[in-house]
């Protein structure tokens, strides 16, 4: 009889167990964010921490040493990745991944791609408190240099080029370089490269960078797609010659037809119906002396939409207006495509759906929207049916020291990527 009683109030106390849901614990995923802020703390306080930089190789080593710590088997890939892989009960089925970015801008903030990657980790953390073993293998991915070019995200996908490995970025390093610091391989990096059919879906939890759901007073963002991307360096040469005997009329100004151009990117950008986007970000103008008229001038340009039509179309438009600019003023222009191409994607429906159900379970009010910015999802998509969620960002500030997101929605966001991925595992 008493074994009978036993057995049955051990019974009651799974079903107990089962009925409650899992939560994340928000008060140590908070103190994760400011833990990882002290990797480039500053003396202003204020954390610098550049993919590449010091800062960015000790964080790395402390996040690999946490994962580690959780029982994961933790390697870096040949592209820079962190890859933290907890065994599910079944050895055969693909992965659930999930993770995000570690990396900053220059003169950014603490929160952009470091909440999805904390969140990720306290989900995980959350799994073994719980003594939850789950059917799929779960695979945390923190993408290298996610700021630079989605590096670590593109190769996975097969398609980081060896041209992108040239580019310097702020540190000085090299992207091959930097890869190195890493503790990659850049000759071995082709050997990254995931088959469609080896993942069996894809998270990422992130800021939203914009000021819509804080706006509108919605706890999550369920993203339907990420708009594609292309830059371009766009080059002005006219003549160098002396500012104070050239006459007005007889000037090749390469930085005065720039102008008219940055203009004009505006304009025609605007001429559009829809919620493209066209920038020109950066300028340089030589031989850069104020008695010096400019004989040659180099700026960006970056058109970004969720149609790749759309944006080959505003391009299109841009380039004809920039050589009407350019013969206009004699000076000459040249467009030239950098390996920075990141096509739309479209997130996978039935995994917006896993998102939303796991959000109303929780009580936490949903809007549908699209990404204005890129992420390493956008690549993922290439290989992976791909969600991503989007929690609020206070007034909408990203990419700056002022940038914020409180506990409360951090943990909100990681709840429904815990609760999400636990309701593909069932599924899937």
């Amino acid at each position: 009889m008493l074994l009978r009683i036993s057995n049955f109030i051990f019974f009651l106390g799974c079903v107990t167990l089962l009925a409650q849901k899992p939560k994340v614990n928000q008060d140590r995923l908070e103190q994760r964010i400011f833990e990882l802020a002290k990797f480039g703390l500053q003396e202003n306080g204020e954390t610098e921490r550049v993919a590449f930089s010091d800062a960015d190789v000790a964080a790395q080593k402390w996040v690999t040493q946490t994962l580690t710590n959780l029982g994961l088997e933790v390697y870096i890939d040949f592209a820079g990745n962190i890859i933290g892989t907890r065994k599910g009960k079944d050895a055969s089925l693909k992965p659930i991944s999930f993770g995000s970015h570690i990396d900053r801008v220059p003169n950014g903030g603490n929160y952009d791609g470091c909440v999805g990657s904390m969140a990720s980790l306290e989900v995980l953390e959350v799994l073994n408190e719980n003594k939850i073993i789950t059917e799929h293998p779960l695979e945390i991915i923190v993408f290298s240099n996610e700021e630079g070019g989605v590096m670590g995200s593109r190769a996975l996908a097969g398609h980081l080029g060896k041209s992108a490995l040239e580019v310097v970025n702020s540190t000085g390093y090299t992207m091959g370089e930097g890869i190195m610091r890493l503790g990659g391989d850049t000759t071995r990096i082709k050997e990254v490269a995931r088959n469609k059919d080896e993942i069996a879906a894809f998270l990422e939890l992130h800021i939203e960078q914009g000021g819509t759901l804080e706006k509108e007073n919605i706890d999550i963002g369920i993203v339907e797609g990420i708009v594609g991307l292309k830059w371009w360096e766009v080059e002005f040469t006219g003549f160098a010659n002396h500012a104070g005997t050239t006459p007005m009329n007889a000037r090749q100004d390469a930085l005065l037809a720039a102008a008219k151009f940055i203009v004009a990117v505006n304009e025609t950008t605007n001429s559009f119906e829809g919620a493209q986007v066209g920038t020109v970000g950066k300028i340089k103008a030589e031989p850069g002396a104020p008695n010096v008229i400019p004989g040659k001038v180099v700026t960006s340009l970056e058109v970004r939409d969720l149609s790749s039509e759309v944006i080959e179309n505003v391009y299109q438009a841009i380039k004809t207006k920039g050589e009407e600019i350019a013969k206009a003023y004699d000076v000459q222009i040249e467009f030239r495509p950098l390996d920075t191409t990141a096509d739309p994607a479209i997130m996978t429906s039935s995994i917006q759906k896993e998102i939303g159900k796991s959000a109303k379970k929780l009580g936490l009010s949903t809007k549908r929207m699209p990404s204005g910015a890129g992420h390493d999802a956008q690549d993922m998509a290439l290989i992976a049916p791909t969600g991503m969620i989007f929690v609020p960002s206070k007034g909408g500030i990203s990419h700056s020291p002022k940038e914020f997101t409180s506990a409360e929605d951090m943990a909100n966001g990681a709840n429904v990527l815990l609760l999400t991925i636990l309701a593909l595992d069932k599924k899937l």
